[in-house]
């Protein structure tokens, strides 16, 4: 196949696929005496593959895999394949977790409190387990604000500002960075924050099932080329 050949074939551009055959995702070429490259089966299955790899893992990472699938021992690649895979269920977890405490927590009544029912920074950060430090930078960004103590300036947790904390660290322990929360927390304490935290994370969890998705599309071309890197080079390692 000519370059071109493989950009249409994998979805790329011909730049794209003199590019990854730089970064060594594909392997290198063979050259007309003219000096135009030839690729076969092993390149456009090795571009498929990155390609499904970068969108479940990202492109650095699916580099890397690619690369081990050409380079071996077969054990490292299965390794490193490993681990995404474990992020992703590891991610799923939390997701679920995140889910029932959020719903839980939001559902919460916060009327008739006590003044008692309010918590300082370290009894808030044991109650959570995190560091006070965490909860001054969740106010600082905005997230979750408390009262001020006349006069002295020490912050206090009113009942619903401990139930915003609990609900940002489940989103954080769930994956969701500072941006979003910022974005989300006014909707949440003006009522409407359940079905706002569950949209959230029903496109958290939509994009764990993309990523899952794009691995399991990998898998096929990823085969392909660890089958055609076996045929070229019977007595390669398949472990260290």
């Amino acid at each position: 196949m000519r370059t071109v050949d493989v950009a249409r074939r994998a979805g790329y551009s011909v730049q794209q696929i003199r590019n990854l055959e730089r970064d060594g995702v594909l392997p290198p070429a063979a050259r007309t005496t003219a000096g135009y490259r030839v690729y076969g089966e092993v390149h456009l299955n090795s571009a498929l593959a990155y390609r499904a790899l970068a969108a479940g893992t990202g492109p650095v990472e699916a580099k890397g895999i690619v690369r081990a699938a050409h380079e071996g021992p077969i054990a490292r690649l299965l390794a490193l394949l490993d681990a995404v895979h474990a992020r992703l269920d590891r991610e799923r977890t939390d997701l679920g977790l995140a889910k029932e405490a959020a719903g839980a927590i939001s559902a919460e009544p916060i009327a008739d409190v006590r003044p008692a029912d309010a918590m300082g920074v370290a009894e808030l950060a044991a109650a959570l387990g995190v560091r006070a430090s965490t909860l001054r930078h969740w106010d600082a960004e905005g997230l979750v604000i408390p009262d001020r103590l006349s006069g002295r300036g020490t912050r206090r947790y009113s009942p619903a500002q401990v139930r915003d904390a609990r609900i940002i660290h489940q989103l954080r322990s769930a994956g969701y960075r500072i941006d979003p929360l910022r974005t989300l927390m006014p909707h949440l304490r003006s009522g409407h924050g359940g079905k706002t935290v569950e949209a959230a994370l029903a496109a958290r969890e939509a994009s764990v099932e993309t990523r899952s998705r794009a691995l399991l599309d990998a898998s096929t071309a990823l085969r392909a080329v660890i089958d055609l890197a076996d045929q070229a080079t019977p007595d390669r390692p398949t472990s260290a």
